[in-house]
């Protein structure tokens, strides 16, 4: 019968939950506790989601199958305005956001008339991820789940703020925030739309004296101000003279709306053209050089001050736009200006490179053939030139007191005079902008003044995060860097806000804690939820003393219990508990939030926790692409998870999410990947129905066949394979093997084995050996076909609990394997030769290798191995000898073809050939019947130095030690 996913997952659903079998508790097992960012409940989870949760399961249940202790639990994340500002937009009939909900969501429409109060939405769309969870057949401890805002959860939050405070890691003060104008709040990475973390970058703004005003340009280098050639502005965008803390500034009418957010006092006196201020002079700080006011397009108005200032020496683009713009004689026409005006202007080179000759932005841009300010490549140009001159430049002797000096130096330092001097001051622009808070307004930089923060500057602090992290395992390793990286340039991180969902800050009511901070050590508190929602425990019950003792085992239990009205046996329960299963063993999460959530969740556990506890390993993954493109509502190429189970299956969108690439790169699903991945899995259920048909088999087999022997040694060497690749998180690898490579394998042997003849008793029996581990190791990733086939073949208990397969070194053959690899290759030869010539063959001839040639080929891949092979040096040792001279050409010319096929063989097979020998006339005669049938053609077989060879072609000449000649006679 086919296999009917929909039932099979309802079954095994009911038995793990009737028998509580991911329910876990101390035991004298070793533990493996493993968990994943809890999800934000505004809205259901869609195919892009399940990849991290889903990784995360496979990791619990291989840890589960080799004998661990695993505790995977789950809770939900109410923090924040995202929820808030969803529901405001419901409430004021936003169409858009309820046609989502109704046509996308499936979301009742009396529901969504609910969705006005905030955690409505939340308790909703709670249930529908859990519920998708669940079935998507997660092997979590559902026991101990809770939300951000249950009251013992708040508890627990005030303590660890406490204790943060007490460690002086909370400050109060002024600082760039990104900030929503609507909402009146900082927000970040979960507050807004696409969860982009708002980057701040600190920006010089330098003043250029004009006539009766300054004109001010934003920029990064301010240690290039010695370079510059001329001013950019927009000429068709629209500027502002402003009073700015008793100066006049001409800035961009966007940057005049940002100044009061930044702390400036500014009275916009009137507005003007960008045009109105080309040709205009103004006068560089520091040098005192005048330079001119030139147009471009390129200057967005939006960005900092829509000012910019032009260092052509040192900057492409600035070097590519007035190449450019010396060619466009209509539209320097337009603005009054002559081709020779632009062309008299040159680089002022001030920074030199040992490994730039010249000027650095010309040097690069000439290098890399960049066309024009549009060409892709003028991005990797200006990366170049900037991190080749960071790291290694020096300012020139043009540049007065900082020639000589580190451009790093000299970077903090002319930052530092202008400021002195008056000449600049400093302004906060978003690096990554435009990016929009979820209630639709863009996001701005804000100076928030008396705000919370958590200072991870503290230097102390950092070196203890970077204690943690060389001790911990980072998968992929390559993350390393950028986790180090993170922790050095991390600053104060606003950690509170005015309104929004969570925990109130203990000492300052008014005020809520955000996300990202409320989400750090929660890890911890899986322990105790367990407990609260077993035992009904409530907020009061829970004092800082409470949670000192069980995560730090501080204070007297017995007091402490008697104080709070706790039975002793829960309390010493929870610290026994908290003792056996922290630390952490694998944190799971998406890349985007390396740069946050995972760098914080490093910190606060170094601050809170002793070193025993702290985190082990970090597990990344990319993302998941729909088709090749980003997910997202626009597009419409959003799948709900749970609609996409029921359609394809659990177990299949659980592989389309993992199977296409490693786990940093960006995963990519598609409909006809799903139906693809179905079919394999309803194969597999097919050939276990098959095997299961026939009976128990034999209870052991008489005699095993050469391809028995070869299929049992194939299942094990799958074994230590796919154990290898999970044990290093290469989870692609490992499905690879167990949904595709097994699979052909198994095939492969019964096209051998029985030749198109139905499984008999003793074929059933070698199957049911290899099912008994491949089911096993299919287990992590298809749970639900995995448990039902187990059941079938007889297997005890559930597979999800059965011992993950080890390797029985007795059953690996290489001999057989080698064998079976080799005639494989004839048959592709064959193949290729049929396919190219298009005869119709009568008969087959194959020209196995002499012993000379074998001797010659064993002594080459013996130097190779050894890095010692020299073709020309081993040709000309090998004449030395009698045997060899005697065959002339014939020899120098196998020398030569064999060392070019010694190159492409695998490692594997050039190890099997020196230990091994293999008589290829014989086994390609075991096999003779099987290549007559396959090319419906008789075959022959010589060794090509045998006195009675039949070779009408002249072909024997040619065969190679494991790759015969071959010779098609046709019809």
């Amino acid at each position: 019968m086919p296999y009917d996913h929909v039932a099979v997952e309802s079954k095994w659903r009911e038995l793990w939950a009737k028998h509580k079998i991911f329910e876990v508790n101390p035991s004298s097992k070793p533990k493996y506790f493993i968990t994943v960012a809890y999800p934000y409940p505004n809205s259901p989870q869609h195919v892009g989601h399940g990849r991290t949760y889903t990784l995360a399961d496979v990791h619990a249940r291989f840890r589960r199958m080799q004998g661990f202790n695993v505790l995977f639990p789950m809770g939900f994340h109410y923090t924040g305005t995202p929820i808030l500002a969803m529901s405001k937009r419901i409430a004021a009939g936003d169409q858009e956001l309820i046609d989502l909900f109704k046509t996308l969501y499936h979301v009742p429409e009396e529901q969504i008339k609910n969705f006005t109060e905030p955690l409505n939405i939340a308790r909703y769309f709670h249930e529908e991820i859990r519920t998708g969870m669940q079935e998507m057949g997660y092997s979590i401890d559902w026991r101990r789940e809770f939300t951000t805002i249950d009251p013992v959860y708040n508890k627990f939050i005030e303590w660890q703020f406490r204790k943060l405070q007490s460690k002086g890691f909370i400050t109060r003060g002024s600082h760039p925030v990104g900030w929503c104008p609507s909402c009146g709040n900082p927000v970040g990475q979960h507050d807004t739309q696409g969860d982009k973390e708002p980057e701040i970058g600190e920006f010089v703004a330098i003043k250029f004296k004009a006539d009766g005003f300054y004109l001010v340009a934003g920029t990064l280098r301010p240690e290039t101000i010695f370079g510059v050639t001329n001013i950019w502005v927009n000429p068709e965008a629209t500027y502002v003279e402003a009073e700015v803390d008793g100066e006049r500034w001409v800035v961009s009418k966007r940057a005049a709306e940002k100044l009061p957010l930044l702390g400036k006092k500014a009275t916009v006196l009137r507005e003007l053209k960008g045009s109105e201020l080309l040709k205009l002079e103004v006068e560089v700080p520091l040098t005192g050089r005048k330079v001119r006011v030139l147009p471009a397009e390129f200057v967005d108005p939006n960005n900092v001050t829509g000012v910019v200032m032009s260092v052509p020496a040192h900057a492409p683009y600035d070097y590519l736009a007035l190449r450019d713009l010396a060619i466009r004689e209509d539209y320097l026409a337009k603005y009054g200006f002559s081709r020779s005006e632009i062309k008299q202007i040159s680089p002022i080179q001030i920074i030199k490179v040992k490994d730039i000759p010249g000027v650095p932005a010309v040097y690069v841009v000439e290098q890399l053939g960049v066309k024009d300010q549009n060409d892709p490549k003028a991005e990797d140009a200006t990366k170049e030139v900037y991190s080749k001159e960071f790291h290694h430049g020096v300012m020139m002797e043009n540049t007065m007191e900082f020639s000589g000096m580190p451009v790093s130096e000299a970077k903090e330092k002319v930052r530092e005079k202008l400021i002195e001097m008056g000449a600049a001051t400093i302004f906060y622009e978003l690096l990554n902008r435009p990016i929009y808070c979820r209630c639709g307004a863009e996001v701005v930089v804000k100076i928030f003044e008396d705000q919370w923060f958590i200072d991870y500057r503290d230097p102390s602090w950092k070196q203890l995060a970077k204690e943690c992290l060389r001790n911990m395992r980072i998968i992929p390793e390559d993350l390393r860097q950028e986790f180090e990286n993170v922790i050095d340039w991390l600053r104060e991180k606003a950690c509170a806000r005015k309104s929004g969902l969570g925990t109130r800050l203990p000492w300052d009511p008014d005020w809520v804690i955000e996300s990202l901070s409320d989400s750090t050590i929660y890890m911890a508190y899986y322990i105790v939820s367990k407990y609260v929602n077993l035992y009904n425990l409530k907020a009061v019950q829970f004092g800082d003393e409470v949670f000192d003792y069980v995560f730090l085992g501080e204070g007297d239990p017995v007091k402490i219990a008697e104080k709070y009205k706790l039975p002793i046996d829960v309390l010493s329960g929870m610290r026994r508990e908290f003792s056996y299963f922290y630390p952490l063993d694998a944190r799971h999460s998406g890349r985007d939030l390396v740069p946050n959530h995972l760098t914080f969740f490093i910190f606060n556990h170094v601050a809170i926790f002793p070193r025993e506890f702290w985190p082990r390993a970090i597990v990344v993954n990319g993302s998941v692409l729909m088709e090749g493109k980003k997910m997202s509502k626009s597009l419409g190429n959003i799948i709900p998870l749970r609609d996409a189970i029921r359609e394809f299956g659990a177990d299949t969108i659980r592989l389309a999410v993992i199977s296409t690439a490693e786990i940093l790169q960006d995963a990519d699903f598609s409909i006809p990947l799903a139906k693809s991945i179905r079919e394999k899995l309803n194969d597999f259920y097919d050939l276990v129905q098959k095997v299961v048909s026939v009976g128990a088999g034999e209870k052991t087999p008489r005699q095993l066949t050469y391809l028995d022997k070869w299929i049992l040694s194939r299942i094990e060497k799958a074994v230590a394979h796919v154990t290898n690749a999970m044990e290093n998180f290469r989870v692609r690898e490992a499905i690879h093997t167990v949904l595709y490579v097994l699979d052909q394998e198994v095939r492969w042997y019964l096209r051998r084995a029985l030749g198109g003849k139905p499984i008999d008793g003793k074929t059933s029996w070698v199957l049911r050996k290899v099912l008994n581990k491949w089911i096993r190791l299919l287990a992590p990733f298809a749970p639900y076909l995995a448990e039902e086939t187990w059941s079938m073949i007889g297997g005890d208990g559930f597979v999800s609990l059965a011992e993950w397969p080890s390797v029985e070194e007795q059953w690996i053959n290489e001999q057989v394997e080698l064998e079976e690899e080799f005639f494989k290759a004839v048959i592709e030869d064959t193949q290729e030769i049929l396919r190219v010539t298009s005869i119709k063959p009568k008969v087959v001839y194959y020209y196995t290798a002499p012993q000379w040639k074998w001797k010659l080929f064993r002594e080459m891949i013996s130097l190779f191995e050894e890095g010692s092979f020299n073709l020309g040096s081993f040709i000309k040792e090998s004449m030395k000898k009698e045997e060899i001279r005697a065959k002339g050409k014939e020899a120098v010319s196998f020398i030569q073809n064999a060392s070019k096929y010694m190159t492409s063989l695998s490692p594997e097979m050039r190890r099997g050939i020196l230990k091994m020998s293999i008589d290829e006339q014989a086994v390609l005669e075991r096999s003779r019947g099987f290549l007559e049938k396959l090319f419906n053609a008789q075959v022959k077989i010589f060794r090509a130095d045998s006195p009675d060879i039949v070779d009408p072609a002249g072909k024997a000449k040619g065969a190679l030690p494991l790759r015969p000649a071959i010779y098609l006679e046709g019809g």
